[in-house]
């Protein structure tokens, strides 16, 4: 008996040193190696169960506080080059360490300059799912994330995931309709190249800051990484409009899969971490909801009393995703209106 169990025990310990060569490679969306596993398969993914600042969230609309001294979002106009990959786990662009030119992300909140790294996509196998934040308990079939460490106090991403103020993560909505963006073709026309895990294919001259939608309004918030090891070191930016992807791009985005040709698995899609608890944290915006000329508070100059917004739940495809002049929701898929008061402040 107590050979049997050494031996078990033994094989056990082998077991742990043959993953834990491969963390990167293991985890997953779902089963025993899913979301709310990744804490406990990796000790240092501990914050992934741990935290209290973790990504991704519901934004409630009202409880955004709205903050006169953000500023416009600026990135740099260079193009970039670099490789599109299938990991297994999330279509991924990382951008050539090389390159001579590359694009920094600074103003909003950010007090410091991010250079821009990588690109992950998640997206649902259905339309009514896949993006990993929400807004208002509304989720979009997909989400696009660009992510920048902060080339000032840092070296590079694998040092500042893991320090104070080291990572942005620019969330952009991407809803299912006519594309607006023919430079966004660049990734969507090579979708067919990397279907199976380990596949790659160059992308050459991409200008990333014509992927963004036209917009300046946006919301922020602190929070992490939202893939293990979930560090609590992100400074969010979401975008109050979404881009477009058509109905062929969207087919072929659900043709990848997870595995190999010979082993291809399951697809690739519905790779979105839950929404995790806000935990009191603040969700600030640019967005002014002082429409109707209301008073502000002496003690609070940068917030208004008595602001009101309209939940117009009727319409699922309008451009923006808080609209600033009514706060209408547009993307939630109910036909009630809701009215509700922003909390006063004293």
């Amino acid at each position: 008996m107590h050979q049997c169990s050494l031996f078990i025990l033994i094989l056990l310990c082998v077991s742990v040193r043959d993953i834990s060569g491969s963390w990167e490679e293991w985890w997953t969306y779902d089963g025993i190696s899913g979301p709310g596993f990744w804490g406990l398969i990796n000790p240092q993914w501990s914050m992934c169960n741990k935290g209290r600042r973790q990504s991704p969230v519901n934004i409630e609309p009202d409880k955004l506080l709205f903050d006169p001294w953000l500023r416009d979002i600026q990135f740099d106009k260079h193009k970039v080059s670099g490789v599109l990959q299938n990991t297994g786990q999330s279509l991924v662009f990382r951008v050539e360490k090389d390159s001579k030119h590359q694009v920094n992300i600074s103003g909003g909140p950010l007090s410091y300059r991010y250079q821009f790294e990588e690109i992950y996509f998640h997206y649902g196998m259905e339309d009514n799912r896949g993006s990993e934040h929400q807004i208002d308990h509304h989720t979009f079939p997909g989400e696009i994330q660009l992510y920048g460490f902060n080339k000032e106090l840092y070296h590079n991403m694998s040092e500042a995931q893991h320090k104070s103020q080291g990572i942005v993560g620019i969330s952009l909505m991407v809803q299912v309709g006519e594309p607006t963006n023919t430079d966004f073709r660049l990734i969507t026309s090579a979708f067919n190249k990397v279907t199976y895990r380990g596949s790659s294919f160059p992308i050459k001259h991409l200008p990333l800051s014509s992927l963004l939608p036209n917009t300046q309004q946006y919301l922020t918030y602190e929070g992490s990484t939202t893939h293990p090891g979930c560090w609590e070191t992100a400074v969010w930016i979401i975008f109050n409009k979404p881009i477009y992807i058509s109905k062929q791009e969207m087919y072929a985005l659900r043709q990848l899969m997870q595995g190999s040709q010979l082993t291809p698995k399951a697809p690739l899609g519905n790779n979105a971490r839950p929404v995790q608890p806000l935990h009191h944290r603040t969700v600030r915006t640019n967005i002014n909801f002082n429409k109707q000329g209301l008073q502000g508070s002496n003690n609070c100059p940068d917030m208004y009393r008595n602001m009101h917004y309209t939940a117009n739940l009727a319409v699922a495809l309008a451009d923006d995703i808080i609209t600033d002049s009514s706060l209408n929701i547009t993307t939630v898929t109910t036909d009630k209106e809701v009215t509700t008061s922003l909390p006063e402040i004293n």
